[in-house]
């Protein structure tokens, strides 16, 4: 045993939750959360789409973006300089009933968040100058979604279900609608319900809650309530059962069996919860048709709302095709279970699996955050325990009674989505964009002197705590992060493989079919009884090449058992492989002609020599003849201790963790050689053009990849890393202003640097109308062009150590990210502090480091270029 690191010391036990609401009925919730120096905010204003005037459904989508851009003592531009300061993640949503704004920051810029946030609350500037910007920022998100086949099946389906009422639209809103709003109906809007009595202010991290209440009312009290219009009411008629039919670009087909359910403030909440989750137990006759082999997937869905719900019954068919067989079984399982009831075992099943998961929220800052949020202001709850005992409350008959009424099969609304190959494209389908909320300023900024303060600052960076790390005597390697914020622990775990460089010759398919078939359970349980065993102790796991438990304290030492079981000893059965082989010969047949598949093929292509391992791909013809044999022998050579890294992180002591992993994976033993796994050096790739065609598609996709000659171990890789923020990773990137902003080119802009062992890879990708595709591409390299005959400037330099330093600072605001980091460092062969190490890297590099790195290693003349787009763009 060797432990290479002292483990952390684990926090105190969580801390109770403070509640108060302000003399101007601002409700406040403050959970603290020592898991990390990080804070989310969540402000909730109680007010969405169905309160949107009539005939304009997208009014509240239309003012989150608004609040984003500037108010009295904060504009546009500050305000966009603020959020690439912070580093961290801010973002909205709209919904029906509640509009949320979010941030997560280091919990030092608490009092930034706060002060954005009354500031938007008071005094929104509304002018019709942003408004017309932003209105064609959020006509192309819309466009976006209307080129998902799915969403535009559910927006069809919400307005079935939910006709003559407000819910009968989508949040978003319709271009219709934006064409006809201007500032004077979002001013109107504005004053009516964004008010501190219709909204609730979370605030989860590591804060001090008594002084953080203080802070709160120091910066909301002042603020005015407001008297507030009536809510609207939603009662939706009777729905009448159609079959609707869809054309879609995905590569398999879909059949949808959709019924009305209980929305999140209904007494029948919980119960339609449970039922959802029995729908969709992998127990249950709902998913049995995978492993039948008579769907390629199944699952039952359920799209909440608060006034009410949509309960999706869902399973794919190989392209090609009829849907006919595998709807009339849907409908048989959803006859048979109003009929006759859902299995009382299921029922249980679902209930300890929702309490579980209620346990988890505190593992994530943010999702403490939107957990409370959740409860209180869509629910209607005090508090995630008033949910918990909802869902304790829950019998089977209960379950029973609302199945009968909602699985009735004369108000089910069915869909099939078919896929084609070609014809016209579909409805509207654009590029679009992600949410923009604010121009990207192209002058240096001049923060207000409450942010300037807060945020330019910067300390040197601190050595994090380090987890204990253990070499078990087989070569596996242990790495425990201990964090009492919840009665939980996480376990995750990964096997370096590579089905490139470990694949046989003409066995091309068979690692992903090994690794799906662990879902078949184990030489002990079969596929059925490993998932009762862990229903039995809420517990979630999957094994494979990446594993996973997450189990309640208690439970601990059994999960780990049952994780063992399934990694080390899968079944493996003759019939299951037969099934898994079928599925993924027919989804092979309608991906490998997809456009998606074809454009990420020809990217790999640009960057790789003639014959590189990465561009070896598996065929339908060559996949049904691989064997349960070639599947055995490819398990017992690649899934192997000595290439496996375990984290475990939650609710356990380093000392208690090696014990566990010692008793249940210690035997473990590899057998022949040490496989490599890495992919090799490559040759600098040269320029290239490549189209793929995209029938379905109005606009088009570009890519502009390179291969780069260092990697990751290559101290050079912090200079391009904190560059490309500059250039084009972040929010005020250098191409997103001059390709966006000032030119309007494209809809999105990003640059990406990919870091592997032995071979790294750059790229800029966009969206644009064809004809501006050119234009685009000559800009981006000019921007590049410019990052290496000129040191960037000092303003850019620290907003981009700023983001950069409080991102990585940010990585610990949850046990995911946080054992994702280490897995990831892991597999690069980096140390476990290498966070540190880069923050002390983009701490002391100056902007001639940055121009000198992108002089040596990006090459402009060398980028490929691969457009997706129409047949016919130029």
């Amino acid at each position: 045993m060797a432990r290479a690191a002292s483990s952390a010391s684990a926090p105190a036990q969580p801390e109770t939750p403070l509640q108060a609401t302000l003399p101007n009925g601002l409700r406040v919730v403050i959970v603290p959360d020592r898991l990390a120096p990080v804070v989310s905010t969540e402000i909730n204003y109680l007010v969405g789409s169905a309160a949107a005037p009539a005939g304009f459904p997208g009014t509240a989508h239309a003012l989150e973006h608004m609040m984003f851009r500037g108010s009295k003592g904060l504009d546009r531009d500050q305000m966009a300089a603020i959020g690439a300061r912070l580093g961290g993640d801010y973002n909205a949503d709209t919904t029906e009933n509640v509009t949320q704004f979010f941030y997560t920051a280091p919990a030092d810029n608490l009092d930034v968040l706060l002060r954005i946030e009354a500031l938007r609350m008071n005094g929104l500037t509304l002018a019709a100058e942003d408004w017309a910007h932003e209105r064609g920022a959020i006509e192309q998100e819309v466009s976006r979604d209307l080129s998902s086949p799915g969403y535009v099946y559910l927006a069809r389906l919400q307005s079935i279900l939910f006709a003559g009422t407000p819910y009968a639209h989508d949040a978003l809103g319709s271009r219709p609608s934006f064409d006809r709003t201007d500032t004077a109906l979002l001013r109107r809007f504005y004053r009516q319900w964004y008010a501190p009595n219709n909204a609730i202010l979370v605030i989860a991290g590591d804060v001090d809650a008594a002084r953080t209440l203080a802070m709160v009312r120091e910066t909301f009290g002042a603020i005015p309530a407001r008297r507030l219009p009536a809510r609207p009411e939603i009662h939706p008629g009777p729905v009448h059962a159609q079959t609707l039919q869809f054309p879609t670009d995905y590569p398999v087909g879909l059949v949808a069996i959709a019924s009305r359910m209980p929305g999140q403030n209904s007494h029948d909440y919980a119960t339609a919860r449970i039922l959802s989750d029995v729908l969709c137990s992998q127990r249950g006759a709902l998913y049995d048709l995978v492993p039948q082999g008579r769907a390629l997937l199944s699952s039952f869905d359920f799209v909440t709302k608060a006034d009410a719900g949509i309960g999706i019954a869902i399973a794919a068919f190989p392209k090609g095709t009829s849907p006919a067989p595998l709807e009339a079984r849907m409908r048989d399982i959803l006859r048979s279970l109003r009929e006759n009831g859902v299995p009382s075992d299921l029922v249980d099943a679902a209930r300890r699996k929702e309490l579980a998961q209620l346990g988890f929220a505190a593992n994530s800052i943010s999702g403490l955050a939107e957990s409370w949020s959740e409860a209180q202001a869509i629910m209607g709850l005090q508090s995630p325990d008033d949910e918990a005992a909802a869902f304790a409350a829950v019998t089977p008959e209960d379950v029973n009674r609302l199945a009968r009424e909602v699985l009735d099969p004369q108000q089910a609304i069915t869909a099939i989505l078919t896929p084609r190959d070609g014809g016209h494209p579909v409805a509207d389908k654009g590029f679009g964009g992600a949410e923009s909320f604010a121009s990207t300023p192209d002058h240096p900024v001049t923060l207000p002197r409450w942010a300037n303060d807060s945020l330019l600052a910067l300390r040197p960076p601190e050595a994090s705590v380090q987890p204990a790390q253990y070499t078990l005597p087989n070569g596996l390697h242990l790495i425990v992060r201990p964090a009492s914020v919840s009665h939980t622990i996480n376990v995750y775990g990964t096997i370096r493989q590579n089905e490139d460089m470990q694949e046989p010759s003409d066995k091309e398919g068979i690692a992903d079919i090994t690794d799906e078939l662990f879902r078949y359970g184990s030489t002990t349980h079969d596929r059925v009884g490993l998932q009762k065993a862990l229903d039995d102790i809420a517990a979630t796991e999957s094994a494979g090449a990446d594993f996973s438990l997450n189990v309640l304290t208690p439970d601990f030492d059994r999960g780990l058992d049952l994780l063992a079981e399934n990694e080390l000893h899968p079944a493996l059965p003759e019939q299951g492989f037969k099934v898994v082989r079928g599925n993924t010969a027919a989804s092979l047949s309608g991906l490998l002609h997809s456009p998606e598949y074809l454009f990420q093929r020809a990217m790999q292509g640009a960057v790789s020599p003639a014959g590189d391992p990465s561009l070896r791909q598996a065929r339908p013809e060559g996949v049904m003849k691989l064997t349960l044999a070639d599947c055995r022998a490819f398990w017992k050579a690649a899934y192997r201790p000595d290439l496996a890294t375990i984290v475990i992180t939650g609710d356990i002591t380093p000392a208690a963790a090696y014990r566990a992993v010692l008793r249940t994976f210690g035997a473990w033993r590899a057998s022949g050689p040490t496989p490599v796994v890495d992919l090799p050096p490559r040759p600098d790739s040269h320029t290239s053009v490549m189209k793929v065609p995209d029938p379905s598609s109005t606009q088009a996709t570009v890519s502009l990849p390179e291969s780069l000659s260092l990697n990751v171990a290559d101290p050079d890789h912090f200079a391009l890393n904190l560059g490309n923020e500059i250039l084009g990773s972040g929010f005020s990137s250098r191409l997103y202003r001059d390709l966006r902003v000032r030119s309007g080119y494209v809809y999105t802009v990003r640059s990406h640097l990919t870091w592997k062992r032995h071979r790294s890879a750059y790229s800029i990708s966009f969206g644009a109308d064809p004809d501006k595709v050119a234009a685009a591409r000559n800009a981006a390299i000019h921007d590049i062009t410019a990052m290496q005959e000129q040191p960037v400037s000092e303003d850019e330099l620290a907003m981009a150590r700023a983001g950069m330093l409080r991102g990585l600072a940010l990585q610990s605001a949850s046990l995911d990210t946080i054992a994702a980091a280490y897995l990831h460092f892991s597999d690069l062969g980096l140390p476990l502090d290498q966070n540190d190490i880069a923050a002390r890297a983009y701490y002391t590099l100056d902007a001639i480091a940055i121009r000198d790195a992108f002089r040596k290693w990006i090459r402009p003349a060398d980028l490929a270029e691969i457009i997706k787009g129409p047949p016919d763009a130029p």
